[in-house]
């Protein structure tokens, strides 16, 4: 893999995806953290890519700029760009869009490491 290479994903907008809290329903679009969930998978592709066997993503960082609004039935397609890879650590900057507009744009960032350390890493601590 080489700096600028892409990954695409492309996000159904359904229901499922609007912004709700437990008070309910704030607005019948693609919420913010629906489009963070995708924006982490199209950058989470080169992972899946680069890992072995015996190794695991996880993710480190998260930024999005929501732009404009998603709607229902709408195709939200995020392309993810490799900014860095050093060592075990993976930094993409991907734009989310519907036809010509921009939804959201951003970065993740997410880290390679050994299942069995990952899993000592994510333990729950017992006092």
């Amino acid at each position: 893999m080489k700096t600028g290479d892409t990954r695409t994903y492309v996000k159904l907008v359904t229901a499922a995806d609007f912004a709700q809290f437990d008070d309910g329903l704030v607005h019948a679009v693609c919420s913010t953290f629906s489009l963070a969930q995708a924006a982490e998978w199209a950058g989470r592709l080169f992972v899946l890519d680069m890992k072995a066997e015996d190794e695991e993503g996880i993710g480190t960082f998260l930024s999005i700029n929501h732009k404009a609004p998603a709607f229902e039935g709408e195709q939200v397609v995020i392309t993810a760009s490799l900014v860095k890879q050093d060592g075990h650590e993976v930094v993409c900057s991907y734009v989310a869009r519907v036809g010509e507009r921009l939804v959201a744009d951003g970065e993740t960032g997410q880290k390679i490491l050994k299942k069995e350390k990952l899993a000592k890493i994510l333990a729950p601590n017992k006092v």
